[in-house]
This record gives structure tokens, C-alpha cells and sequence, in this order.
């Protein structure tokens, strides 16, 4: 049925206002992982009063209703009654992604992109679309250094940074183990890179948890990579452009066998002519982080991948898709 130009300007009216008051959806978010509101309904283990939840959180009751009726209606907890005269509210699926640690939880993805740094980049979105041969990010500019400079510097930030990238690991991972386990098969050895070795920067491995199973390595991945089976890159290759995508590529080629070696790189693969994949839509949400926070990273299209694996010398890969926004991408030499 063809939409009129009344029922299209109804729609504006209501769509301008998600656009000027969108932050509210934002802030409600925050303030429910930092004050712990999932974690306390969630071990309630029934519809919890409000006064409860107020009392429980040490919060203003008449202030708290009013966060928590926002997150009811979208369905970040419902309500259900607990008697005649009584309502209670409960955890969803998507409240038990605000609890901090919890399994499926990206408590610590949303402090970070939501932190006084994080947010102050998309300030300056606007003028790093108009610059032309400018690879200074919004990052850089609204904080006085890139943002792997910052989190050298600056260790709160780092710890934010790391718990975040975390948990966003954990979710990930196991979509991919469960999504293609094969992926990993005949693999004795494996060298996670930017993350068998964990390889990364000095600073990020001096205070990388300890295990038998798993050595940490410090080094820089644009001068050498340790000899292993495989490399594991999850989103590594989208801090950067073309040019340095090819040379981190390099190093991994040199550091596994010619015959049964592999890299396996988990990214979002951008499909911008699919309608109606709302995790396609996600992957563009994240090109556009990207160029707010880093210099010269991007997430790629099919064919961007396909040239960048190309570039130096892996003649074949394939990619699959799992449940999370990204995709497992197995390259070979």
C-alpha cells in the first residue's frame, strides 16, 4: 500500500523526536549497569517490589519508578503482579546483558562506549567527514592522543578498555566454537593475535591473566608473529586501513607452515545490500565507531576482505557466519 504524504510526515514528526531525545534510550541503559539493577532483580528470583529494589539499591524510590518504567517499555525488564494491590518487575533475555560479569553480559562493552572519552569523539564526527587528507580520529582530537596512546597512558581507561574487548571475547568465542568448531580442527598450535599465545602489546600481556595452558607474549604484530599453526585475529584487522591490514597479514603468512597453515580472522563482514538483517545494520553502527575512534579503521565489505587477503598471497578462504555481528573468515597460503 503506497504511503501518503500525510502518514509520511506522521511519521517524521514522531521519528525526529527518537532522534533529539535518543541519548534518554543511552543513559538508562548506563545508569541501570551502574547501579547493578539487573544483577539485584536477577538474584531476587521473583517480580520485585519497588520498594525493595529502592531499599536493595539505596536509590529514590519515586526516582528509580521512573527509570525503570522507560526500561519497560522497551523491554529491558518487564512487569508482572505480585498480588492484588502489587506489581514487581523481572529480568528479560536483555536485562541479563546488563549484569556485570553475568554469562551473556555486555555490561562493560556499554561502560565503554559510554564513558566521558568514548562519548566526546562523536562531537567532532562531522568535521572528520569534511577533512581530506586528515588521518587524525574524532578520538585523538577530543582527547590529545589515539586511543592506544590513551590506554597506555591512562589506566583506568585501559581497564575499561580491556574488560570491555573481555567480554565482548567471551560471547564471541563461543559463538564461534559453537557456530564452527571445525574452524579449529588439526590445530596444534595457535597464536592469538592483538588478544596456544596470547600475543599483544607489552602493556596489555604484563597484566593478562596467568594459565598453564596459555603463554603471554609481548611484542608489536607489524615486526613479527610466533611460529604457530594457526593465527587467531578477532577484530585486530578493523583498527586499521588496507595498507597495514596487508602488512599484519604478512607477518602471520611468515609465522605459519606453507603446507596446513591458516589464519583465522573474526570480523563483521558488511552487507550493505541486504534489507531486513538488523545485524547487518549493526556492522554499519560499527564503521562508523570506527572512524570515530581510530585513525584509519574500518569494518570491510566481502570484496574489501577479499582484496586484503589477496594483497599477500592467501589464495583461498571462506567465511561463515555465527551468531553474534561478526563472521569466521579461515584464510589460506
Amino acid at each position: 500500500m503506497e504511503v501518503t504524504i500525510k502518514e509520511e510526515e506522521a511519521r517524521a514528526e514522531v521519528e525526529i523526536w527518537n532522534y533529539v531525545l535518543g541519548y534518554v534510550k543511552i543513559a538508562v541503559v548506563k545508569c541501570a549497569v551502574e547501579l547493578g539493577i539487573s544483577d539485584v532483580i536477577e538474584n531476587y528470583g521473583s517480580p520485585m517490589p519497588l520498594s525493595e529494589l529502592a531499599t536493595t539499591l539505596q536509590c529514590e524510590p519515586s526516582r528509580l519508578h521512573r527509570i525503570m518504567r522507560i526500561m519497560v517499555h522497551y523491554r529491558i525488564f518487564k512487569q508482572e503482579p505480585i498480588n492484588q494491590y502489587t506489581v514487581g518487575f523481572s529480568s528479560t533475555p536483555l536485562s541479563r546483558r546488563l549484569i556485570k560479569g553475568g554469562e551473556k553480559s555486555m555490561a562493560a562493552f556499554i561502560l565503554l562506549m559510554y564513558s566521558p572519552t568514548c562519548l566526546a569523539p562523536w562531537h567532532c564526527l562531522s568535521a572528520r567527514v569534511l577533512e581530506t587528507g586528515n588521518n587524525i580520529s574524532p578520538f585523538e582530537v577530543a582527547n590529545g592522543k589515539d586511543i592506544w596512546s590513551y590506554a597506555e597512558a591512562n589506566h583506568d581507561f585501559s581497564e575499561l578498555f580491556n574488560n570491555a574487548m573481555g567480554c565482548d571475547a567471551r560471547l564471541t568465542v563461543q559463538a564461534t566454537t559453537e557456530g564452527c568448531p571445525e574452524v579449529f580442527d588439526g590445530v596444534e598450535s595457535l597464536v592469538d593475535v592483538g588478544g596456544g599465545i596470547n600475543f599483544d602489546l607489552p602493556h596489555v600481556v604484563t597484566v593478562a591473566p596467568k594459565s598453564d595452558s596459555i603463554e603471554n607474549v609481548g611484542g608489536d604484530m607489524f615486526m613479527s608473529i610466533p611460529n604457530v599453526d594457526a593465527a587467531f585475529l578477532m577484530w585486530v584487522l578493523h583498527d586499521w586501513d588496507d595498507e597495514e591490514c596487508i602488512k599484519i597479514l604478512k607477518k602471520c603468512r611468515e609465522a605459519i607452515p606453507e603446507d596446513k597453515g591458516k589464519v583465522i580472522i573474526v570480523e563483521a563482514v558488511l552487507e550493505e545490500d541486504k534489507e531486513g538483517n538488523e545485524l547487518g545494520v549493526v556492522g554499519l553502527m560499527l564503521d562508523t565507531r570506527m572512524m570515530a575512534i581510530t585513525n584509519k579503521g574500518k569494518e570491510r565489505t566481502l570484496k574489501e576482505w577479499s582484496y586484503v587477503l589477496r594483497q599477500f598471497g592467501f589464495t583461498r578462504f571462506t567465511v561463515k557466519p555465527i551468531r553474534v555481528v561478526q563472521s569466521v573468515i579461515e584464510a589460506y597460503p
